[in-house]
């Protein structure tokens, strides 16, 4: 439930900002003439209509996580009901920073994922032109493997220090958000930081049909591609 209730706002939000920005970056952008200009401006939206959404559903993900770690135990030893209990915990806890703990690492990371999983694809649909769904996809789906893998070790440190959340003393692994990828450097190696890597990529299948999706909705209701601005 609380996958859900995250993934639909931060989606419409994530549209709608990089739309926006696309407006400021990219105004009178020519994207034959000046096509690393069309590039940098499309990572920018990206980038951050990614950041932009996060301060807004950072919460909700934060909770998704902290439930997604309770998921196998029994009903006696789960240290929260559901989403709502989870966000009210925490709060109490914590107060409202403890709803934003890891942000910091992760809006670094998302501006990285978010600009190169709109930048890409906006460039590359914006220089092929008009391309079928199978093809559409298939450069969406490129997108967003290279998307997950650059930004998945920001994502490993994001949810280890949303764990800490709501924990005092010695259950108090790390210092930081510097002190997390230290410690994960130092004790498990750089491979601790792709763990899970694969499965992300996978799921990352939704967010390629999205973008096609995205684009095909804006064909039909506009008359244009969100790739084929700039011009």
């Amino acid at each position: 439930l609380a996958n859900v209730i995250r993934y639909f706002p931060t989606q419409a939000l994530n549209f709608a900002f990089k739309d926006k920005y696309k407006l400021i970056f990219l105004g009178g952008v020519d994207k034959h003439k000046q096509f690393w200009r069309f590039f940098a401006g499309n990572l920018a939206s990206g980038g951050a209509a990614g950041a932009t959404s996060l301060c807004f559903v950072y919460p909700l993900d934060f909770a998704r996580t902290r439930l997604a770690a309770d998921v196998g135990k029994t009903a006696a030893t789960r240290e929260f009901k559901g989403l709502a209990d989870c966000l009210t915990k925490i709060y109490k806890a914590d107060g409202a920073g403890g709803l934003y703990r890891g942000f910091v690492v992760s809006v670094q990371g998302i501006i990285i994922y978010r600009a190169a999983f709109f930048g890409l694809y906006d460039t590359a649909k914006g220089m092929t032109g008009k391309t079928n769904l199978l093809v559409s996809w298939g450069i969406a789906q490129c997108v967003t493997t290279v998307s997950g893998i650059i930004s998945y070790p920001f994502d490993t440190v994001r949810r280890r220090m949303m764990m800490q959340s709501g924990r005092k003393g010695d259950e108090i692994m790390y210092k930081n958000t510097i002190d997390c990828w230290s410690k994960v450097y130092k004790t498990e190696g750089i491979p601790a930081f792709f763990k899970g890597a694969f499965s992300n990529i996978l799921r990352g299948t939704g967010g390629a049909l999205v973008l096609v999706m995205y684009d095909e909705i804006q064909v039909f209701l506009f008359g244009e591609k969100s790739g084929g601005g700039g011009d």
